[in-house]
């Protein structure tokens, strides 16, 4: 059943004003790091998960946490390590005796710490590849398969992980498969002297402030959903299309650097990501459909993990995001119209 203006405006109106009570309960918590909160928001509204990469101290987790305050969803965290096994993620079957007492035994399973709304996955890349690679059914499918039966996640389901870029001692990098599985990956800066004073005044003190809970399961779900329905100009998607056509070394689009360093461009999930967060943030502003210049601010985020560099790019220290905002600059907006039955040349 197709909505009235009204009502489409009601909606609209309603998202927002329940992202900017989101955001001012984190921000009685979190100093800073607004972008990074946003890209949050984003990932859980799209029904994906964010990878968050910074050095220690700089409130990762506490973000990952208080967020899970402020939307009353059940939270769970795993600390990875290098000897976890993957039956500490997803969980185990056990034996147990008969609780009537006849002395029978019966397998049960124990679910892990992955069932749960929101799981951070800290310092992920210190788990070994076979643990790591446990998640990928969870962040994909939203289920655990063990043996042969498989169990689901409730819903809604976020996997935010952090990982230290700087040391790299007893790491295990995450695989090209798992880091196209993150929606968005995030970089948590260096606070600002005036966000450094707040964060000292509000952390060494006597008062510690919380999170109330804004949102349950059943509203963002239906926020989820209001993000699915928001309509997208043909423009805008082909301007999408062919950005991700341009992180590929092989393509006509491709700038010389692209064909020089990148070995792989983005996958399709890379357009999937562009498009849907390029939603949320016309939701954000209160706009009813987004536009190219939401795709280009979702391109650093969205692509930065799946533009895969070749030997000479990480020998030369080559880094992702100059990359794709050199494609930002020299992509036109507009596609000049094809002649029919004629292609570029590659």
């Amino acid at each position: 059943m197709s909505l009235s203006t009204e009502q489409v405006k009601e909606q609209v109106t309603a998202f927002r004003r329940s992202i900017t009570d989101l955001r001012d309960e984190v921000g009685k918590v979190v100093v800073g790091n607004d972008e990074t909160v946003e890209g949050v928001l984003v990932c859980m509204l799209a029904g994906s998960h964010a990878l968050l990469e910074g050095v220690p101290g700089l409130g990762k987790t506490l973000l990952v946490r208080t967020m899970a305050d402020a939307l009353q969803l059940n939270f769970s965290r795993i600390q990875f390590t290098p000897d976890m096994m993957p039956a500490d993620i997803l969980g185990t079957t056990m034996i147990e005796e008969d609780p009537e007492g006849r002395g029978r035994r019966h397998f049960t399973f124990r679910k892990g710490p992955v069932f749960a709304n929101i799981v951070l996955a800290d310092e992920i890349n210190r788990a070994t590849p076979k643990t790591q690679s446990a998640l990928l059914e969870a962040m994909q499918e939203h289920r655990v398969t063990i043996g042969n039966q498989t169990h689901t996640i409730g819903e809604p389901f976020f996997v935010l992980a952090t990982q230290n870029p700087l040391e790299s001692e007893g790491t295990y990098p995450l695989p090209e498969a798992q880091l196209d599985r993150f929606f968005f990956k995030l970089h948590v800066g260096f606070p600002d002297r005036s966000e450094l004073h707040a964060i000292l005044l509000r952390t060494t003190g006597d008062a510690r402030p919380e999170a109330k809970p804004v949102l349950d399961a059943a509203r963002i779900q239906a926020m989820q959903q209001l993000v699915r329905e928001v309509p997208v100009a043909h423009a805008v998607i082909d301007y999408a299309v062919r950005l991700v056509e341009a992180t590929h070394p092989e393509h006509a689009d491709a700038s010389e650097d692209v064909r020089r360093y990148v070995n792989y461009g983005a996958s399709p999930r890379g357009a999937q990501a562009l498009l849907l967060a390029s939603k949320c943030y016309a939701l954000f502003d209160g706009r009813f459909a987004p536009g190219i210049e939401d795709v280009k601010k979702a391109a650093l985020p969205a692509l930065r993990h799946r533009v895969l560099l070749n030997f000479e790019g990480e020998a030369e220290g080559i880094k992702t995001d100059p990359l794709i905002r050199s494609l930002l600059e020299r992509l036109p907006e507009s596609q000049p119209a094809r002649v029919q039955g004629k292609s570029p040349k590659p």
